[in-house]
C-alpha cells in the first residue's frame, strides 16, 4: 500500500536533500492515514487516536544500550574470564556458573538472576579487574588450594618447579591471582614427566617467562629438551672449507713481491 500511495506517487519527482524527500513523504503519509476505510467506519489515524495513543508510555530517560550476554564459570581465584580479561565476583561464588552482560563501557555479572558484580570494561588482553570487597578475609578458610599447598605440591616435582610457583605467586598483587597459572601447571604435570617439568621450570626462571602459557609452550615445543647454552665453553674451531683462505693466505701474499703490472 505504501508503494502504491507514496512511492509510486513520488517516482517521477527529484529530491536534492533528505529533508526535502522526508517532507514529501510525510505529506502523502498523512493523506494515506486519513483515508476512510472502505468496509468499516473511520481511518488509520482515527483508530490510532482511539486505541494506540492512550496506551503509549513515555520514552525511557536514557538511550537504549546495546548489550551482549554470555555465560562463564568462576575460577578458584574468584574471577571469571570475559573478552580475554579477568573480572572479580564475591569469593563465595567460586565454581558457580554466572551470566555476563556486557556493554561497550560496562561488564555486569549475574548469578541466578541477581547482579553480583559490576566493573568498567577494560580494553586489551590479560587485564585483571578486582573489587577489594570481593576478596575473602582469610583465603585459606574458603579455598581448598592455598599458596603453601601449591608450593608443597610443586616441591614433589622438584625444587625448580617449587621455585617457579613461588615466583608466580610473588609477582601478583594478591597470591590468589596466581592460582590460575599454578593450577594450569598442575594439570600439565599429568601429561609431562617430572624431568621435563623441572627442565621447563628451569628455562622459565632463567628467561623470566613465569606464566602458565609460557610453560605450556615450552613443553609442547620441546624447548625444555634442547641443550643449554654454555657461555664459558671455548670457542669452536673455524669451519674448514676450500673457499675459506684463512690468515696464512694473507701472510703469504704480503711476502710475495708484486709484478710491474700490479
Amino acid at each position: 500500500m505504501v508503494q502504491r500511495w507514496i512511492l509510486a506517487a513520488l517516482r517521477h519527482r527529484k529530491f536534492f536533500s533528505l529533508g526535502e524527500a522526508n517532507a514529501a513523504i510525510r505529506e502523502l503519509l498523512t493523506i494515506l492515514n486519513h483515508r476512510p476505510f472502505k468496509k468499516r467506519s473511520g481511518s488509520r489515524a482515527s483508530l490510532f487516536e482511539e486505541i494506540d495513543q492512550p496506551a503509549l508510555q513515555p520514552l525511557p530517560a536514557t538511550p537504549y544500550d546495546l548489550s551482549q550476554w554470555c555465560k562463564a564459570r568462576i575460577n578458584i581465584d574468584y574471577h571469571c574470564v570475559f573478552d580475554e580479561n579477568f573480572y572479580s565476583v564475591p569469593y563465595t561464588l567460586v565454581q558457580e556458573l554466572v551470566e555476563i552482560r556486557s556493554t561497550p563501557t560496562t561488564v555486569e555479572i549475574f548469578h541466578q538472576g541477581q547482579r553480583v558484580a559490576s566493573h568498567p570494561r577494560r580494553q586489551g588482553n590479560g587485564k585483571t579487574i578486582t573489587n577489594p570487597q570481593h576478596r575473602p578475609k582469610s583465603h585459606q578458610v574458603h579455598l581448598e588450594w592455598t599458596p603453601s599447598r601449591m608450593v608443597s605440591w610443586a616441591a614433589t616435582i622438584g625444587p625448580l618447579t617449587a621455585q617457579l610457583f613461588e615466583r608466580i605467586l610473588q609477582d601478583k598483587p594478591h597470591p590468589e591471582m596466581g592460582y590460575r597459572s599454578c593450577l594450569g601447571i598442575i594439570r600439565l604435570a599429568a601429561t609431562f614427566s617430572p624431568t621435563r617439568m623441572e627442565a621447563a621450570a628451569d628455562l622459565a626462571l632463567r628467561t623470566g617467562a613465569c606464566r602458565y602459557q609460557s610453560i605450556k609452550s615450552i613443553l609442547q615445543n620441546g624447548l625444555d629438551q634442547q641443550p643449554k647454552a654454555n657461555p664459558t665453553s671455548p670457542p669452536t674451531t673455524p669451519t674448514q672449507h676450500d673457499n675459506l683462505r684463512g690468515s696464512q693466505y694473507f701472510t703469504a701474499q704480503e711476502t710475495t713481491p708484486c709484478s710491474n703490472n700490479q
